[in-house]
């Protein structure tokens, strides 16, 4: 692994196991991690379900510790959840009692802050993500996609140096998703804070990274890395339209496929 600074989060030979209910032996869900992320970087994590994606995702939040390797972040151990990395999960985590500009809030308020202190921030990411106009609705007011939006503005807020993002996107329907994708591109684009992004969707691993990361069946290891070619920003109208884009999608198809068809074999057997 490289000494190099603009280096944010590196996993080195990390390994997770977790006990296994009525076994004796513990259930090993990743195996010798090692991968980097640089400054600004876009990452998305592909692999067959059950291979470790969402597990790996919570060791560089700090819900989790290793149980060998190096995890760091800015060259410091990862001890536990920090203000340097925020993180979206797939179903937006609102209070319904609160407005959407006091979920926002939630956070700062909680550390201490004053509202005069945060609000320009508020109105911010409330602009940047479409919610101007919404700012006093409550959660249950909202669309599924604009309370997604929400849980991102709140993720953001703090101005987090890594996201980390577990398919932010998987519940919504088609076209909501790919509106979101496009969303979270150009605010990317504008902070380009690092992503971590975990999805099952192919399509939207070539659209968004510029690294896409593929696990092997568990115990997850790193199978396979690809640097996408496209340049930004991106169309995905465009995307389709590129022969490359078609390759890569078969060649990345073909590798989940022989990992979940692994998968499935150790289940059977």
């Amino acid at each position: 692994m490289s000494m190099d600074r603009d280096v944010r989060i590196r996993l080195d030979g990390v390994s997770k196991s977790f006990p296994a209910p009525g076994q004796a032996a513990a259930q090993q869900v990743l195996s010798h991690i090692s991968l980097e992320l640089r400054h600004g970087e876009f990452v998305c994590l592909l692999g067959a379900s059950g291979c470790g994606k969402s597990t790996l995702l919570n060791l560089v939040a700090g819900f989790e510790q290793p149980d060998s390797g190096r995890l760091l972040c800015d060259g410091r151990a990862i001890a536990g959840p920090g203000p340097d990395r925020g993180m979206v999960f797939q179903q937006p985590t609102l209070f319904p009692w609160l407005s959407v500009r006091q979920n926002m809030g939630f956070g700062p308020r909680m550390a201490g802050q004053r509202a005069q202190d945060y609000a320009a921030r508020v109105d911010e990411y409330l602009r940047l993500v479409g919610l101007a106009g919404f700012a006093g609705h409550a959660p249950w007011q909202l669309s599924g996609g604009m309370r997604q939006r929400a849980a991102l503005a709140r993720a953001w807020l703090p101005e987090p140096e890594i996201l980390l993002m577990d398919e932010p996107f998987g519940a919504l329907d088609a076209q909501t998703r790919l509106a979101m994708q496009e969303l979270l591109t150009g605010i990317w684009q504008h902070k380009r804070t690092t992503i971590l992004f975990v999805t099952h969707d192919v399509d939207e691993a070539l659209f968004l990274a510029d690294r896409i990361v593929i696990l092997s069946s568990r115990p997850g290891r790193v199978r396979e890395e690809l640097r996408v070619p496209f340049e930004r920003p991106r169309r995905f109208e465009d995307l389709v339209a590129d022969a490359r884009f078609g390759q890569l999608k078969r060649d990345i198809l073909h590798i989940v496929r022989q990992e979940a068809a692994k998968s499935l074999d150790a289940t059977i057997a």
